[in-house]
């Protein structure tokens, strides 16, 4: 058992028999008694698990104790635990009980519990069943994600003050567990905020980097969903700084109702602004994945070799550090150390060379990996050897509205610079002169409403209704309609497809706006 550092069988058995486990055991033992008593994990349901505290080993490399599937958790016992390796693989299985008990069967929250381990570096999951996790998701039947504002318990959330948005993304009910693994897999990569994931009509997963802080977030979390029935309850709601009345006829952060028109043309709302996301919108995705990201990626040595001393490129470096650093400390896979500066650049740059192709592969939304590609790609487009490509009818639409006086601008999750390269070299020449404005991932992530309010603050609008915001991703329109923006999905070849229902207005072309 290397991930234990001891070597001989008869080494690891006592290690798995040693303080840092049977302490592990106990905790979630105790754990599962005092949240039955909370109503989150009766009848057998939910599920808990923890890393043993074994402050020799990094985080990450820790072994795992699991609570089984099948067992009244207030009579749950320590020997009833499940011990596995840092990447999931069962060491230690609880003995067999007489009838009337089951046999002992691992959870089925198994997989789900590895992606949080794995994916943030947690050092304690918690999977709550309780009647508030369920009824919050009901609340809006349509909704991607539960939203919370101004209220004390969204301190205790990591990373979240009493004035921030608390967005929690919302995934769908499966028949069995273990369906659930792709959808947390894909909310979590999604929202590299948020500290849990709810499910439909079931309940919620929560991490920490330790029990104290999972437990914790988990308390709030529930004060939280409780707060917000009782605030639908009262009429009140519990999306927007004021806890003013709920209005029925256009309920806050929701998916449009049938009773509102879907969607108004820009022309008859007399628009001030237009927000164009690109990929998928203005571009088609398969010239970013096909194209963009691959010469990203075949040219991060070269860059970076030829710009080494260059004062952008170590501003760069600099920021993959902080990010490197802080993947580190989480546990995310693909992440090595960088050696400092007093190494070797070939040291250097090999560190960096696979901590980026790590970030590309996972497609990562972050600025450090997006400012890198930016100047990767500007060498590509001076070199003629990158040509923007853009849908037909977008060039024609774009000298329209700038003709008509509508100020159009872009937000992407590529950096500025990246997006004035496409748009300054496509294959109908330079289109920044249609364009005011570059928004990306510094002001915000695509899918959270704050981001858009923002933007309407720097457009400086007297209504957020006054901007149109036109994308091809479902979450983001959600999202800038929860600030006010009026919002258009853009459906183009190879774009996902979009739920039932969704209730936004759509459009195969700008020609139809």
């Amino acid at each position: 058992m290397a991930c234990c550092g001891v070597g001989t069988a008869a080494a690891a058995e006592a290690y798995l028999e040693g303080d840092a486990v049977r302490e592990a055991r106990e905790l979630v033992a105790e754990l599962c008694r005092h949240f039955y008593a909370q109503g989150w994990v009766t009848g057998t349901g939910g599920s808990i698990t923890v890393k043993a505290n074994d402050p020799a080993l990094p985080l990450a490399e820790r072994l795992i104790v699991m609570s089984p599937s099948g067992v009244q958790k207030e009579r749950m016992v320590p020997e009833d635990m499940y011990v596995m390796s840092a990447d999931g693989k069962v060491l230690s299985s609880p003995v067999s009980k007489p009838w009337p008990y089951k046999p002992p069967k691992c959870t089925d929250c198994a997989p789900l519990f590895m992606k949080a381990y794995l994916m943030r570096g947690a050092g304690a999951v918690i999977h709550s069943h309780g009647m508030e996790t369920c009824i919050a998701t009901m609340l809006n039947p349509g909704a991607k994600e539960f939203r919370i504002t101004h209220m004390e318990m969204i301190k205790g959330i990591k990373g979240h003050g009493y004035h921030d948005e608390l967005v929690i993304p919302i995934i769908e009910n499966t028949p069995y567990e273990y369906e659930l693994t792709d959808s947390l897999a894909e909310a979590i990569a999604a929202y590299p905020k948020a500290t849990a994931v709810l499910v439909r009509n079931h309940g919620i997963y929560v991490w920490g980097d330790s029990w104290i802080n999972a437990k914790t977030q988990a308390e709030c979390y529930h004060y939280l969903f409780d707060a917000a029935i009782r605030l639908y309850q009262l009429g009140i709601d519990w999306t927007t700084p004021e806890h003013g009345p709920i209005n029925n006829a256009k309920r806050p952060h929701s998916i449009v109702s049938p009773d509102i028109p879907s969607g108004c043309h820009a022309a008859k709302s007399a628009k001030h602004s237009v927000v164009l996301d690109i990929e998928g919108t203005t571009t088609p995705i398969s010239f970013v994945t096909d194209v963009m990201f691959p010469y990203a990626r075949d040219n991060v040595r070269k860059h970076l070799t030829s710009t080494y001393d260059s004062d952008e490129t170590k501003e760069d470096i600099k920021l993959l550090r902080i990010q490197v650093e802080e993947d580190l400390k989480n546990g995310i896979v693909g992440s090595v150390p960088i050696p400092p500066d007093d190494a070797s650049k070939e040291e250097v740059i090999n560190s960096l060379v696979a901590n980026v192709e790590s970030m590309i592969k996972a497609d990562r939304k972050i600025t450090s990996l997006k400012q890198l590609q930016g100047h990767i790609w500007r060498t590509g487009f001076e070199s003629k050897e990158l040509q923007g490509v853009v849908f037909e009818d977008v060039p024609e639409v774009l000298k329209h509205w700038h003709a008509s006086g509508t100020k159009v601008y872009i937000y992407s999750s590529g950096s500025r610079e990246a997006q004035r390269l496409l748009f300054g070299n496509t294959t109908y020449g330079d289109l920044r002169r249609y364009l005011y404005g570059f928004f990306d991932t510094t002001t915000g992530n695509k899918r959270e409403t704050r981001s858009y309010c923002e933007i309407s603050l720097s457009l400086g609008v007297d209504n957020p209704a006054q901007i149109l915001f036109i994308t091809d991703v479902f979450q983001e329109a959600v999202a800038a309609k929860s600030a006010g923006f009026e919002v258009i999905i853009s459906i183009r070849p190879g774009n996902a497809p979009l739920p039932e229902n969704h209730g936004f207005r759509t459009i195969k072309s700008f020609s139809e706006i």
